[in-house]
């Protein structure tokens, strides 16, 4: 069966074999439908871009089919890259108030917003995207709305799950609809596409009202300066330390942009009616350190977040030291440890107390363990399981547990096209799948040019002559030679380069000078001689050449 001509298909173009950067397409009967567009951080094996995400070529060929677009949740890994990739979409999304309110200023940063149609649908709500009959289920996770999504068509019904777990108190929001989901395994699941990303945790996933009652007690008991970081999406968790700080006579004041947004987005759908507005980081300085709480972006190490700048003292308006209190309200994003650990020891040299969940109950997963994913497989009771969000071990282990519970486990790399119409379902065929990155506003192939070259120079440097000739061909001075990074400008091995390649330049003949084309990339080659193999790196090379 070619893709093209399939009934009903799932294809994952990003989120099988690592965590992040969610796309997923479903194909039924000529039509498409995408579920989720998410970024993901890049780890040490592309330490030349900060944010990656799926590239949607193979759907934006096919977008006039591509029916809509269904936002599960509000979590950057879900939505993050919709506002980059939309204009190679150009297809209606569905989502509920909160995604909503937090892709609108997304979209409208992107001078996007007039153009999309995005379609608000309640929680637990149903809508028809032709051929496909969906309905959300309110499921719970670490961000308000989170929704399991239906997918009913005439070859079978097939649950996505979005990210889930299962929390009896999860303080914002309604518990998982365990009844919606029991219903929808009576009527007959044909195949589950579950999240795997606790997949090797053993027990339940815990709750949130227990960390509550952890964060009150805990910083009731701190004196000095108190910051707390967390995902910034996480509204149940910023509530609980709103009044956790309450409770202790102290201020709340957020430091960070996401932070700031989140707060908007969840006051204007009605969360955060608990605690007083939040106060802003210039506050800070007015309030004393025994009466201030701020709630800091940065969990996850990022640079050039808020906590990053705090611990190497380069915030402009927070400053922490001997006597304060630091708390990692979250978890260590697989990827991200080797940069979280750097933050937190750079606050411990400034003389902050770092405080993780370690150390006591300050953070609970917002996704699904392995005895949460046993009740979800007796409930849906899903002939076939297909394992995604998570690296590859996560899916391994899920797809064991699956088959434990009756369903026959189906692993997919990104790309795989899975067929499901017929008796049985299997991987009939696969399309090309690439990354993209996000580099300022721009986003760019992963394996395009530019970053090309920036891996290079990243590991091998980049050497620059630059040389002045006269209109008749003759040289002017001395060459320049620059190479950062690779030798220091007045080393012997500079001056050695230098002299070899204004030797190499003396030598060129009178027909080459005067072909400017021919001169630029004799002149490389005349640097590239220079260099020799003394350096023991094969950098890049440019010329620059001013004729006068």
């Amino acid at each position: 069966m070619n893709v093209l001509n399939g009934d009903l298909a799932f294809l994952p173009l990003g989120g099988t074999g690592e965590i992040g950067m969610n796309l997923n397409l479903y194909r039924c009967d000529g039509a498409w439908l995408a579920v989720d567009c998410g970024i993901g951080f890049s780890g040490n094996d592309s330490p030349e871009v900060d944010i990656l995400m799926p590239d949607p070529s193979f759907i934006a060929e096919r977008h006039r089919d591509l029916v809509g677009l269904v936002i599960t949740h509000a979590h950057e890994d879900h939505l993050g890259a919709v506002a980059h990739l939309w204009p190679r979409l150009r297809c209606p999304i569905y989502a509920t108030q909160f995604a909503a309110a937090v892709l609108r200023r997304k979209l409208g940063e992107a001078g996007l917003l007039s153009q999309v149609k995005l379609h608000v649908v309640p929680q637990g709500g149903a809508f028809r995207l032709d051929p496909f009959d969906l309905r959300f289920i309110s499921v719970t996770h670490s961000v308000p709305e989170a929704q399991a999504l239906v997918v009913r068509t005439r070859h079978g019904i097939v649950l996505h799950t979005g990210d889930w777990k299962l929390d009896p108190h999860p303080l914002v929001g309604p518990p998982t609809d365990l009844e919606a989901l029991a219903e929808l395994g009576r009527e007959g699941v044909l195949a589950m596409v579950c999240d795997s990303t606790n997949a090797m945790v053993e027990g339940e996933s815990g709750s949130e009202s227990d960390v509550r009652r952890s964060l009150t007690s805990l910083i009731a008991a701190i004196s000095g300066r108190v910051a707390v970081t967390c995902f910034a999406s996480n509204v149940a968790r910023v509530e609980s330390i709103a009044l956790a700080a309450e409770a202790a006579g102290r201020s709340v004041v957020v430091v960070g942009r996401s932070l700031r947004n989140l707060e908007a987005a969840a006051r204007d759908c009605g969360y955060l009616e608990r605690v007083p507005m939040f106060l802003s980081e210039q506050d800070a300085d007015d309030i004393p350190d025994d009466n201030l709480l701020m709630i800091v972006t940065g969990s996850q190490g990022e640079p050039r977040s808020a906590m990053s700048r705090i611990s190497l003292d380069t915030h402009p308006n927070i400053s922490l030291g001997e006597g304060d209190t630091v708390v990692f309200s979250s978890r260590m994003i697989p990827g991200n440890e080797r940069a979280i650990m750097m933050v937190q020891d750079n606050l411990v040299r400034r003389g902050v107390r770092v405080l993780t969940d370690a150390d006591h109950m300050v953070h609970v997963s917002g996704h699904a363990a392995r005895d949460d994913l046993r009740r979800l497989y007796g409930l849906v009771k899903p002939r076939y399981a297909v394992p995604v969000h998570g690296e590859w071990r996560h899916l391994a282990a899920h797809a064991a547990l699956a088959r434990e519970e009756g369903a026959r486990p189906v692993l997919l790399e990104d790309g795989d096209v899975l067929s499901l119409s017929g008796n049985a379902i299997e991987v009939v065929d696969s399309v090309p799948v690439a990354k993209l990155a996000l580099d300022g506003n721009r986003v760019l192939p992963m394996e395009g040019g530019v970053l090309a070259a920036r891996r290079k120079m990243l590991f091998n440097g980049v050497v620059l002559g630059s040389v002045v000739m006269d209109q008749g061909g003759r040289f002017l001075g001395a060459p320049k030679v620059s190479a950062p990074g690779l030798l220091e400008p007045d080393d012997a091995e500079t001056v050695r380069v230098t002299a070899s390649f204004a030797q190499n330049l003396a030598e060129l003949s009178d027909a080459v000078r005067a072909d400017e084309a021919g001169l630029k990339e004799a002149a490389r080659s005349a640097l590239r001689r220079a260099l020799g193999r003394k350096l023991q790196k094969r950098p890049m090379v440019d010329v620059h050449l001013l004729r006068v």
